[in-house]
């Protein structure tokens, strides 16, 4: 999830796997898989670290970097 301002200066958190696109019109409008747009005052530079951040946060599965002996 993710947090983001709209235009009237409300805030309000967005799962950001559901994100299909980001474009400036000039203002920053995110399109969600279900056709669904948002309207904020984030760049789109800023949306998309933040959607980056989130996705780095997240982890499936453990991730690491040591070799196992015996593989």
């Amino acid at each position: 999830m993710i947090s983001l301002t709209q235009l009237n200066g409300n805030t309000f958190t967005l799962n950001a796997i559901y994100i299909e696109q980001i474009q400036s019109f000039p203002d920053t409008t995110i399109t969600l898989t279900t056709g669904k747009k948002f309207v904020v005052k984030e760049s789109e530079e800023e949306v998309a670290q933040k959607v980056a951040s989130f996705y780095r946060g997240i982890t499936l599965f453990p991730i690491n970097n040591q070799k196992k002996e015996g593989l």
